[in-house]
Parts: structure tokens; sequence; C-alpha cells
């Protein structure tokens, strides 16, 4: 095996299903629909920006990978010269492919395989690789990020791939592979199950915790943050509320109304819930008659994103329609706590913005009670 080959796969339809609401693209069905709504491919583009990382050592690192969308382009657009093997049907990759090429790169001899996708793919690169010891690391592209073998961003996936290739990173760490049902998912129910563990490179402050859930204690903070929002509202008339997903803001929506979404995103005016589920689209036509407007979001428990983990519907041109002054966090304090000092996160894929909401904000633990917390990509 040469010491500096590094593999590469791209799941060229990882992510689209998120700002269009979908909530993931797994299945032919979902993918069309995707494509009729007019959604765009994340992964290409998340890719190249993890491989611009490693352009400092371009002519120490062989990349390997397989051919058109599933990492050939992505790496020549990042200035690298490929070798490229196996085949596709471009424009009709599946999992088979995914699978597939995880078995040729990793018999072809590579130091560590790069992976661009979601928890789907994940599971793809698991199924081939669960009998070997090969390093991995995945790209964040998907909608839906629940395993802990992901970068915390496209940025620090290849960060930390040039560190481990020039043998500066030397723990390992076997990291779960989670994965849920979406159908499920898309009916507003999180059926996750843990299929295995892959190795990776290990730098904490790189790699992302699986996604943790809500405990049953968090009542009583629940009805506070609830109460808090409610008040807020009061005082803001006429104001929209574009309210993110999870059982944390779940408790704010479900004292708007009885039809309300747990995974998805709602809109409420007036203390009433105006739109279920709305997707990208709709929430920019909804702020287009320029009233004032606040985005409730919470934290994914476990890892600390706030936004590009499952509402990615409340995308980059959402938040700055909004403005970012107009942003409330909320979480429980069992939430909070579990974070330890970790900051919170942002990914929303585009760097400038990532930037402009790292600093400081306070986060809603309660009626009375909030937390001045760090944010950091």
């Amino acid at each position: 095996m040469t010491c500096n080959r590094l593999g590469l796969i791209v799941n060229p339809i990882a992510g689209m299903g998120g700002r269009v609401g979908l909530k993931g693209t797994d299945g032919e069905e979902i993918l069309r629909i995707c494509k009729e709504k007019g959604a765009i491919p994340e992964a290409p583009q998340k890719t190249v920006e993890a491989l611009k990382r490693l352009v400092p050592a371009k002519d120490e690192i062989e990349i390997v990978t397989y051919p058109g969308e599933m990492g050939e382009l992505e790496a020549r657009e990042a200035g690298f010269e490929p070798i490229v093997i196996g085949s596709i049907i471009p424009g009709n990759t599946t999992s088979e492919d995914t699978r597939r090429a995880a078995k040729d790169i990793a018999d072809f001899g590579v130091k560590l395989l790069l992976f661009a996708g979601g928890d789907g793919t994940a599971r793809d690169v698991y199924s081939a690789l669960k009998d070997r010891q090969q390093p991995v690391l995945g790209i964040p592209a998907g909608v839906k990020i629940h395993s802990g073998v992901f970068a915390i961003n496209p940025r620090r996936a290849g960060e930390l791939a040039l560190l481990f290739m020039q043998g500066k990173v030397r723990d390992m760490k076997e990291a779960e592979v989670m994965d849920i049902d979406e159908e499920a998912f898309r009916q507003g129910w999180v059926s996750a199950a843990l299929y295995g563990y892959l190795l990776i490179p290990h730098e904490r402050t790189f790699v992302q915790s699986k996604k943790a859930g809500q405990a049953a204690s968090d009542t009583v903070d629940l009805e506070g943050i609830s109460y808090y929002i409610l008040d807020h509202m009061d005082e803001n008339k006429d104001a929209i509320y574009i309210i993110g997903p999870g059982t944390t803001t779940r408790a704010i929506k479900q004292k708007l109304g009885d039809e309300y979404t747990l995974l998805g995103v709602d809109v409420s005016q007036d203390k009433k819930i105006i739109a279920l589920d709305a997707d990208e689209k709709k929430l920019l036509e909804i702020l287009s008659d320029d009233k004032k407007a606040f985005i409730v979001v919470t934290i994914i428990g476990g890892q600390g994103y706030i936004f590009g983990r499952g509402n990615q519907q409340i995308s980059p041109k959402v938040i700055r329609k909004v403005g970012l002054e107009n942003i409330i966090v909320v979480a429980t304090r069992n939430k909070v706590s579990a974070l330890g000092h970790n900051p919170l996160l942002v990914d929303t894929g585009d760097e400038e913005l990532d930037q402009a909401l790292c600093g400081y904000v306070r986060v809603v633990t309660g009626y009375l009670e909030q937390r001045i917390m760090k944010v950091s990509v």
C-alpha cells in the first residue's frame, strides 16, 4: 500500500432533500421529487471545499477515486490529478455503486478513505468495509447525519484528512454508524438504529458526536421555554416565527395548535401555525412581504449544531432575510450540560455566513433562564 494514497467517494445526490423539506434522498421516487422541486446537489461542492484543504500537500498525496460525479470531477476541480478506477453509469449512481467503490478503493490500497454523503452513505461504506480496519472519514453532505464518523463540517474534514495523511494525527477511534428509517422520519417518527462501527482518525475538535435524544426529565424546562416564546410572540404582534424541528421546539408548537410537525419547519403568526413542514421556497415566499421575522431553533443533542443538521430548509437565504439578530436558540439545561465545554456549531454550507454566526449567542433554557454560549464552525 502506498502510504500517501487518499481514497475518495462522493454520493452525488446526498443532501438534495434538505432545503426542499424531504428529509433525505433515499429511494428513486424521493430523488425524482427532489429534482422536480429544483433541488441542487450539495455533496459535490462540499467535497471540493474539503479537498481544497489538502492542496498544500497536493504533490505528496495521490487521490484514488471513482469516475465522474463519484469523485473524479470533484478531485479535478480542487486541483488534483486523481487515479480513477471502476465504472459507473453517469447520472444514475446507486447505493451499490458506493459499496463497490468502497471495496475497490480499499483493495487498491489507501491510507484513508474520505467519503461525502450522509448516514445512508456511511451505511453503504460500512457494509463494504465492516470486516476491515480501513480508516475512513465522512464529509457531512447529507440531510440526516446522526453517525459519529463525520467531521463537524467539510472544512474540518479536509483539515483532519491532511493532518492524518501527513502523520500528524495518530489517535484512532471506532465511531458509530447510525441511520434512520426515512419514510418514518417523513411521517414524524424517529426510528434510529446502530449498524456498526468504522475506524476514524480522532481529534475532538474536528469530528462530531453521534446524535443524542431528549431526556425525560426535561419537562419543566420545555414548559418554561415554550411560555417564554409565547410571551415573545405577544410582544411582537404580526411577526413571523419560523420554528425549526425537534422535541424542544415541539413544546412550543403544541401550544400554537393541534397541527404541527415534529421533524419539519413550521411557521407561526399571531400565535397560530400558518405553514406546516415548509421548505426553503415556501419560507422565502412567506418572508417576501418584509414583515418582521424570527427564527427559533434548538440544539442537536450530543452534537451542538444549531444550523446545518436536519433544518437545511432554514437556508442561508432565509437566515439572511430574517437577520442574525432575530435568531432565538432554545435548549433544555440537560441538553446544554451534555455538551460540556464544547461550542455550538453551524454548518450552513455558506462559509461567509458561518463566520458571521460565530461568536456568542443567548440560549433560552427556561422561562427566566438563559445561558451565553459560544458558536463556532
